[in-house]
């Protein structure tokens, strides 16, 4: 992929084969019909809550002609006070955009830049962007009525300017359960132009020069008018009946290398032809390895403002259409059911007889409807039977102010938000109390809206960062008057970010009064700076010229009277510097001999704890003493006692070997004179046979 020449393409559209352009728009638009097809029961739902708030009169039949079709200004009334709070919170000055230091910053020259991209963004949405804050109003009354509403923040080659449109949901089509609109594989604009503005981008090379054909009622966005007699009726096609394109940011495999890049395909939607294509990333976006690519990060166009996060996992967020739609509903219902009771009971109806013959089957009556029937008596009140009707129920207008109620609780729209004013004994701090918690659940939603903002604020800083050149002059009227200001390209850097200037958690003209009334008390402490609480007090009122207010006029010489005030004024207050010197050195003088005194005592807690210390260390002295000594004594009479058991197993031992010598020399002698007895012995038996006439054996 030539990535230079890629990015620099106004129209890749016109190098593609008129096959693939054919391939491409068909299967771009049928996965626009899936998507639009997955969210078509919210759209059809979307619609009937721009119905009730918008509070759209339509006839009824039922249960006569032109019966009561009162619609209860319930979710009317909720969404024009959330965005009579939103607007001017989230916009509360001409200073909208404040720069951020996100880099060291030694010198403060990043400061600088923050400033002055701060000035010049805000510059940007209010005089560059002429529909921009128009269509922060319509984004802050739509947004409590459908739940979420999308910006568009683009740079547009044909104004040359940065722009960042209001997108009704309903014009931008994505998948019911995509999980966010920055990880959707398709989000696709539904675009619709005149022929004059379809001309003029042909003509600058924006969009290929082909044939469209007519312009046909597609009715893709639901665009109806309506009629105060026939109700919702269609649009007529004429030459102002323009033609739809839909604008898809999806992926394309565009140089066959297995890889899907970014793109922004245009396709005109009823003859299917692809329009243009453009890049949806830039240099910056693509990691590459060698010439292998290896990720591409898109340029996100779209950012979605969300009023409540919907539990099912949808991108479209819940808003009090939704909340407050069922009970809205309810409301209407009893609130016609009453009125209807009320004109029958007012418009008496019945039957008037001529006899006493009359048609079988239903009767039904209108408001003062008399019905003629075949009877005939003699009383004339035998001939006239009045309809039998009731008052309008109290158990129904019960129910009725029930809901009202449990609306307005859902809605946080207390009587006292809508300018009533509490009772007359109700304290201050008890009013200020209730507003602060009814305004809980919109503190929430604001900083939903905050977040969002300061993305939107993001894409644009980025989108300067790109297109801007040179050194932009430009002039700002904002609360410090009017002040002539200039931007260099250098400012819009890396380590330079920017935020909303609003203040999410201040959402009321009293809650801000009341910060600065805190800071007013703090003042009289001494110990914060009296310019910057001047300064933020004169915010906090939207003075204009503050800068100007500030500015404290040059001191004239006084005259003698002044003069003379001033000296008894100096000299009453050296008189009082004196009192507050002797008194501070009286304190001093008393804290000094508290001071003496508690070193004293403390110098006798620790003598005291000293000695206890000592007296305990010579008598574990001591007793390590008698210990060595008693440890002696064993010792010795161990040694002692050791000896004589020596001794003793000595003597006893010498004993022993005596005796068995003794025994020895007895056992030898004994042996001896055995031996000496057998020899004996054996000489006399040798005599014996010889006088026996034997013979005698030699020795």
């Amino acid at each position: 992929m030539d990535l230079k020449a890629t990015l620099e393409s106004i129209n890749i559209a016109e190098k593609l084969d008129e096959s693939l352009l054919k391939e491409i728009g068909s299967t771009i638009t049928e996965g626009f019909e899936e998507d639009l097809g997955s969210r078509e029961e919210w759209v059809n739902r979307s619609e009937d809550w721009m119905k009730l708030a918008t509070q759209v009169t339509e006839s009824k039949s039922f249960p006569w002609p032109n019966a009561a079709n009162v619609k209860f200004p319930l979710l009317t009334t909720a969404a024009m006070q959330f965005a009579a709070r939103a607007y001017p919170a989230l916009l509360p000055n001409t200073h909208l955009v404040n720069g951020l230091v996100t880099g060291k910053d030694p010198q403060g020259q990043l400061s600088q830049s923050a400033e002055r991209v701060g000035r010049h963004m805000s510059y940007q949405l209010l005089h560059e962007m002429p529909n921009w804050e128009e269509d922060m109003d319509k984004l802050c009354l739509i947004l409590p009525i459908i739940g979420c509403c999308f910006k568009k923040t683009y740079y547009d080659p044909i104004k040359k300017r940065n722009v960042s449109e209001l997108v009704l949901p309903k014009d931008l089509v994505l998948n019911y359960y995509a999980k966010s609109v920055e990880d959707a594989y398709r989000k696709t604009h539904i675009i619709e132009l005149d022929e004059n503005k379809v001309y003029e981008r042909k003509a600058r090379g924006i969009y290929l020069d082909l044939d469209y054909g007519k312009p046909v009622d597609s009715d893709l966005t639901n665009r109806t008018r309506t009629d105060d007699n026939e109700g919702v009726i269609g649009g007529t096609l004429d030459d102002s009946t323009p033609h739809t394109f839909i604008e898809c940011h999806t992926y394309w495999d565009l140089d066959d290398d297995g890889y899907k890049e970014p793109y922004v395909v245009t396709i005109h939607y009823e003859s299917r032809k692809v329009a243009r294509i453009v890049p949806r990333f830039d240099v910056q976006s693509v990691q590459t390895e060698g010439k292998k690519v290896l990720s591409i990060e898109p340029i996100e166009y779209f950012t979605k403002f969300g009023f409540i996060p919907n539990p099912d996992g949808s991108i479209y967020d819940l808003g009090f259409g939704l909340l407050l739609g069922g009970i809205n509903e309810t409301v209407n219902t009893l609130t016609n059911q009453l009125l209807d009771a009320g004109t029958l009971s007012n418009l008496q109806a019945g039957f008037l007889g001529r006899g006493i013959r009359m048609r079988a089957g239903n009767s039904r009556f209108q408001p003062g409807e008399w019905k003629v029937v075949d009877f005939t008596g003699e009383d004339i009140k035998r001939h006239i039977f009045p309809l039998p009707t009731k008052e309008p129920s109290t158990v129904l207008f019960q129910l009725l102010q029930t809901l009202v109620t449990s609306g307005k609780e859902l809605a946080s729209v207390a009587e006292i938000f809508t300018g009533k004013m509490p009772g007359q004994n109700t304290p201050a701090t008890t009013t200020m109390a209730t507003i602060e918690q009814g305004l809980k659940v919109f503190t929430a939603i604001y900083k939903r809206i905050y977040r969002s903002l300061g993305k939107e604020y993001q894409k644009l800083y980025r989108l300067n960062k790109q297109y801007m050149e040179g050194t932009t002059y430009f002039t700002l009227n904002d609360m410090n008057g009017q002040q002539s200001s200039q931007v260099y390209v250098q400012d819009y850097s890396n380590d330079v970010t920017v935020k909303p200037s609003a203040d999410p958690n201040i959402v009321s003209e009293t809650q801000k009064l009341a910060k600065a009334q805190g800071l007013l008390e703090l003042l009289q402490l001494g110990t914060i700076n009296p310019q910057v609480v001047t300064k933020r007090v004169l915010e906090a009122q939207d003075q204009i010229g503050i800068e100007e207010l500030m500015q404290m006029p040059q001191q004239q010489g006084p005259s003698p009277e002044q003069q003379q005030a001033q000296m008894e004024q100096q000299k009453m207050q050296q008189e009082m510097q004196m009192k507050e010197r002797d008194a501070m050195l009286k304190e001093h003088a008393a804290q000094m001999d508290q001071m003496r005194k508690e070193q004293e005592a403390a110098l006798k807690q620790q003598q005291l704890l000293m000695e206890n210390k000592m007296d305990a260390m010579g008598r574990a002295m001591e007793l390590r003493l008698q210990d060595a000594e008693h440890q002696m004594k064993m010792k010795h009479e161990a040694d002692k006692h050791a000896a004589d058991m020596a001794n003793l197993m000595g003597k006893a031992h010498g004993e022993r070997i005596a005796s068995e010598m003794k025994l020895q020399q007895t056992a030898k002698e004994n042996a001896q004179k055995l031996e000496h007895k057998d020899a004996e012995h054996k000489q006399k038996l040798k005599i014996k046979k010889t006088q026996d006439g034997y013979e005698v054996e030699k020795s």
